[in-house]
């Protein structure tokens, strides 16, 4: 954690923007006393899943020849 006085962070800024923004807190004090603690805000942007991109299943699922086919008896007990 950095600390520093008010008249040093008003002269640092962009400085100690950037070590905030690699994770370390930065305090910024007046008469000895800590007031501001500069930190990074969380992303809060929800995360865009990447689009599935045709054909990468390929070779990895398969339908059976059958699945169109009208079920057998033994499934019917679970058709609501």
């Amino acid at each position: 954690m950095s600390q520093v006085d008010i008249a040093e962070a008003k002269a640092k800024l962009h400085e100690l923007l950037e070590i905030a923004l690699n994770g370390e807190e930065v305090v910024i004090t007046k008469d000895s006393h800590p007031v501001v603690k500069l930190v990074p805000v969380p992303d809060q942007a929800p995360q865009k899943r990447p689009r599935a991109q045709f054909g990468s299943a390929k070779d990895v699922i398969w339908v059976a020849d059958d699945f169109d086919e009208p079920l057998t008896e033994e499934f019917k007990e679970y058709i609501g």
